[in-house]
């Protein structure tokens, strides 16, 4: 188990972008982390080996990424897994049959798969609860209670989890508090400054930044709880390869450079949004006519691209959705090319029309990743496609 050095927790953040967890390459003095792409490594002799036995249990390259992360989010500990579902499947193994977990009601689509059709089955109970009531979310637990589970903003709603309640809450349960900080990322939210337990994210997104790998990682402070996602992330291998790891790597050096440049477009293109389309129409934590403003301001230094906008009908989703040119019609966020998707067939398609309905994830809601580019361009662009709405 690697375990940040202290130095590494105490520059800012774009030097720890860069640095944290990162040394020249001994060898040849290379400023980049080499992508050490092997499966083995030659022992000295038996049992006698530099800490490097089988590429599934530790991988330099993915070691890297995995300190620099840590350090960013304000961690000790951090375990890179070959995706964002891989890796909440992978924290769900730290616990048991019978072992009770409370989820936010409104989180990315394959969690609530993962967690409804396949964990369920095999004996863990979940309670998807309205995590923006923290009672709600107190006359949930059980004496079986041993995790809460939130994402904040929530995906693609927007909703925001007041966090230190939840800490507060986990706390008394004794349960561990494991918040998806994807959309906001280290950057304008540190969830360990609230209480959480665990910190997680999908590294495909926001973290590497340019849409070329696939890859997830959690981060944890607690030595117990580290060495047990340690043998976990041996154990299960759901790792990711020294190439992905290394991508990841390149794009966490540039985040505190891209995060500000998502959050000046995506505000000001929900601002343009309000204007076309009403605020009643637009959901994005950052304006004020969001019901969670206040807490969001409290909780977050600033906030990334994310926006969703309600139109009211399938038809006018797909009339915005085929006429945007700068806008990309795909799956996944985060990324410096800005794109739009239709949650309710695309990230939570799997999801149960009911429960669709009932999250106001409805057949005319869109959600725009606003990305880097001109935020002229953009607004332009938008404007084009709502001609005749």
């Amino acid at each position: 188990m690697t375990r940040i050095n202290a130095e590494d927790l105490e520059a800012g953040f774009g030097t720890r972008a860069i640095h944290a967890g990162q040394r020249p390459d001994p060898m040849s003095g290379a400023i980049m982390t080499p992508i050490y792409q092997t499966s083995t490594y030659v022992q000295e002799a038996m049992g006698v080996h530099k800490g490097y036995e089988y590429a599934r249990g530790k991988n330099p390259t993915r070691e890297a990424l995995e300190r620099n992360v840590a350090a960013l989010e304000g961690a000790t500990h951090g375990f890179a897994f070959a995706s964002g579902v891989a890796t909440t499947d992978s924290l769900m193994k730290l616990f048991r049959a019978g072992d009770h977990v409370i989820c936010a009601e409104n989180v990315y689509g394959g969690t609530y798969r993962l967690f409804d059709r396949l964990l369920q089955p095999l004996g863990l109970s979940f309670s998807f609860v309205d995590t923006r009531d923290p009672s709600a979310v107190r006359a949930a637990v059980t004496a079986r209670t041993v995790a809460i589970v939130c994402e904040t903003p929530s995906n693609p709603m927007m909703r925001i989890t007041d966090l230190a309640a939840m800490a507060e809450i986990a706390r008394a349960a004794r349960a561990l508090l494991i918040v998806d900080n994807t959309f906001a990322t280290p950057f304008f939210q540190r969830p360990f400054d609230f209480g959480a337990d665990v910190v997680y994210h999908s590294t495909t997104k926001y973290l590497n930044g340019h849409s070329d790998m696939i890859g997830g990682i959690a981060v944890v402070r607690d030595d117990e709880l580290a060495a047990r996602l340690q043998f976990i992330q041996n154990a299960a291998g759901a790792v990711p390869g020294p190439f992905d790891s290394w991508l990841a790597l390149r794009g966490t050096k540039t985040l505190h450079l891209r995060m500000p440049r998502h959050h000046e477009n995506g505000l000001a293109v929900a601002q343009w949004l309000e204007r076309r389309l009403g605020e009643a129409a637009v959901v994005c934590p950052g304006l004020p006519s969001h019901p969670q403003h206040a807490l969001a301001m409290r909780q977050m230094q600033g906030f990334s691209g994310m926006i969703s906008i309600e139109l009211g009908s399938k038809a006018r989703a797909k009339h915005l959705l085929d006429r945007v040119r700068v806008f990309s019609l795909a799956e996944s966020l985060g990324g410096v090319e800005s794109l739009i998707s239709h949650p309710a067939t695309m990230t939570h398609a799997s999801v149960p029309a009911e429960r669709k309905a009932m999250l106001g994830i409805s057949d005319g809601l869109v959600r725009l990743s606003c990305g880097v580019e001109d935020v002229a361009d953009l607004i332009a662009d938008l404007s084009q496609a709502c001609d005749g709405l």
